[in-house]
């Protein structure tokens, strides 16, 4: 089975940059010690204030959908609410 690669992009709302990306950041030790994840790289826009991406990559789907339901995952998205403009996700498989 193939891994699977996610980027996820997260563009904060003018004024709660510094809220989004405290929260983003208390994701990743946390999902680093999660059943099937490889990488969870979270960066931050050289010029763009408050744009945000992970770069991840599981085991497998099914273990990234574990993770997308996990309680701090939950916790996070109560902590953002009202504070992400954007979120696109792009659930992606390597090629080279």
């Amino acid at each position: 089975m193939m891994s699977l690669t996610i980027l996820a992009q997260i563009t904060a709302v003018v004024g709660k940059e510094d809220l989004v990306r405290a929260e983003l950041e208390k994701l990743v030790d946390t999902t680093r010690a999660e059943t099937g994840c490889i990488q969870y790289d979270l960066h931050k826009d050289n010029d763009q204030l408050g744009f945000f991406v992970f770069y991840e990559t599981w085991e497998n789907r099914e273990l990234w959908q574990e993770h997308m339901g996990a309680p701090h995952l939950a916790e996070y998205m109560a902590a953002t609410d009202g504070a992400v403009s954007s979120f696109v996700l792009n659930e992606m498989s390597k090629i080279g």
